[in-house]
């Protein structure tokens, strides 16, 4: 007779958020016990809507910080997965207080919580920490350049890379197993453009043949990485012993500039809609500074947990489009 395995007990901070939530059906269905803590600032309940009905899924609404059972939470667990924090540019510049309190102070409750026991933790960080790097290509070895303190874009950057330091030294100093991700643009079903995601909202101005809006001259481009495709690196990474401690990049490598991602929607989805470029003076606040490009080098990842993204930009599209007619 085959072993029969226990499941694990994993907890999942920002779980209603639109990674969040995408990695919480990917446990439940793989049998696993979850806890998410989230207080839905921007994700939201109906993200878990097909989760909810799981009798394996516990879900507490609340602000991480805020849950006074969260040492139990982790001491319970066997694994975290900590992706609470701000997101989206226009929350990110508009509100650089409340993102730089957020994103350091949740991430030091979790790793404390997880020191006193040992439990695993995977940090969820961003391509941002890259900052005004103009390589090509971007390795986890790299020199980091964050822009100066008087634009708020860089506050985000300069938070999560704080959050990167903070995992190390917990894993230094108290033998705690951390793994660092550093996210490269996920999109997908589920993701909204109420906080300047680009590709849900030009998706949805094409579906409703409005103009899509693209800032600056377009010539900036992106990788756009499936969430699904994140999720299974995520799911690899949790259970991969030597990844402990170390920093992955998880991304796309199909690079495409912003102006030719409108274009290539417009086609796809036959739309009537129209371009539009908008400056940044119009787009943000003065003294907004862009990245001119972000693309990642996966090598690290695929040589670890043998997987690295690869699903096209034309089926992002689809898959984001049939999510929103739906």
């Amino acid at each position: 007779m085959p072993e029969t395995r226990e499941p694990s007990r994993i907890l999942v901070t920002g779980g209603a958020g639109f990674i969040g939530s995408h990695l919480v059906d990917r446990l439940l269905a793989d049998g696993h016990l979850v806890t998410v803590v989230d207080d839905c600032s921007t994700g939201s309940v109906d993200n878990l809507a097909e989760a909810r009905r799981n009798e394996n899924l516990t879900l507490i609404r609340s602000k991480v910080s805020a849950f006074s059972g969260l040492a139990d939470a982790v001491a319970g667990s066997d694994f975290v997965y900590h992706l609470a924090a701000a997101v989206g540019v226009e929350l990110v510049v508009n509100s650089p207080i409340d993102t730089i309190h957020t994103n350091l102070h949740e991430s030091e409750e979790v790793l404390r919580a997880a020191s006193r026991t040992k439990t695993p933790v995977l940090i969820a960080s961003t391509s941002e920490v890259y900052g005004k790097s103009s390589k090509p290509a971007f390795d986890e070895e790299d020199d980091l350049l964050i822009g100066p303190p008087h634009l708020g874009r860089w506050s985000y950057a300069c938070s999560k890379l704080m959050d990167e330091f903070l995992a190390m030294a917990y894993a230094k100093e108290f033998d705690l197993p951390v793994v660092i991700v550093r996210l490269f643009n996920t999109v997908g079903p589920r993701q909204t453009g109420r906080y300047g995601m680009v590709a849900p909202r030009f998706v949805e101005a094409a579906l409703s043949g409005q103009p899509l809006r693209v800032n600056g001259d377009g010539s900036q481009t992106r990788c756009f990485c499936h969430v699904v495709d994140t999720v299974e690196a995520l799911v690899r990474l949790k259970d991969c012993p030597r990844a402990r401690g170390q920093v992955f990049n998880v991304g796309s490598v199909e690079e495409v500039s912003i102006r030719d991602l409108a274009e290539t929607i417009i086609d796809a989805l036959d739309s009537s809609s129209k371009i539009e470029l908008v400056p940044y003076s119009e787009a943000y606040a003065p003294g907004f500074q862009d990245m001119l490009r972000r693309k990642p080098v996966v090598d690290k990842l695929e040589a670890h947990v043998g997987f690295r993204p690869r699903t096209s930009l034309r089926d992002i599209i689809g898959s984001i489009a049939d999510s929103l007619r739906s």
